[in-house]
Parts: structure tokens; C-alpha cells; sequence
């Protein structure tokens, strides 16, 4: 593979990641919109743990029992951790679930749907706020 190729690679993985990363942030600001004290934003980054174990991040879906494995193979953070290990050339666990074969196109589904959703809440919430 030719350098200008690998750093192609490179760079596709790191746009899923930051496209997620843009999504989640949209997410938070609506969240923390809604709940208006800097106090309940802060106990509410306690949600952000579940999201991370619950995914492929640390271990392999397969070793989970049903209910979260499924959880785990449709977890936005999973798809984008398994198409950033196939662009990294580091691949992870294999499986033979829709999700894990088609991780590419949900890194970047996921985080369209989550912006889709979560931008147009959170602007409607900021022009609804009592000033």
C-alpha cells in the first residue's frame, strides 16, 4: 500500500471519529439545554460510561450475554470503533451480524441521525428559553 493511500486510511477514521464525536456533542447540548443547571449536566456525564462499555470498545460482542450483545452490535460508538479498526488495518472481532458487516455504513448513519434529530431540538430549545 502506498503512503499517500495509508494516509487516506488515516484520515477516513479519523472523520468517522469526528463525526460521531459532532453528533454526541449535539446530543449533549440539547441534554443540557433541557435539564438548565450546570449540577444536573454534570451528574448526567455519568450516561457516557454505559454507552462506551456497552460497545464493542473494550470487548467483544460475542462474549456478552444476548440481550447486551445485541445492544452492543447496534451501540452507535461500536459501529464507529469497527470501521476505525478496518481503516486503521487493525480489524477486531469478527462476527456475523449486519451490524458488525456493515460497521462503515452505520459509523457514518449513526452519527447523521443523531445530528438530524438532536440539531433541530436543540436550536428549537435555545429559542424557547426564558431569558
Amino acid at each position: 500500500m502506498t503512503g499517500r493511500a495509508l494516509a487516506d486510511l488515516l484520515h477516513a477514521a479519523v472523520a468517522l471519529l469526528l463525526l460521531l464525536r459532532f453528533a454526541m456533542i449535539w446530543v449533549g447540548v440539547y441534554l443540557a439545554l433541557l435539564l438548565r443547571r450546570p449540577e444536573a449536566v454534570a451528574a448526567l456525564q455519568i450516561l457516557v460510561w454505559p454507552l462506551g462499555f456497552a460497545s464493542n470498545a473494550f470487548v467483544a460482542p460475542a462474549t456478552m450475554p444476548g440481550w447486551l450483545a445485541a445492544i452492543a452490535a447496534w451501540n452507535p460508538l461500536s459501529a464507529t470503533v469497527a470501521a476505525c479498526r478496518d481503516l486503521f488495518g487493525n480489524p477486531g472481532w469478527g462476527a456475523d451480524t449486519w451490524p458488525a458487516e456493515h460497521a462503515g455504513v452505520l459509523a457514518v448513519a449513526w452519527p447523521l441521525l443523531l445530528i438530524a434529530v438532536f440539531l433541530p431540538l436543540s436550536a428549537r430549545r435555545w429559542q424557547r428559553l426564558d431569558r
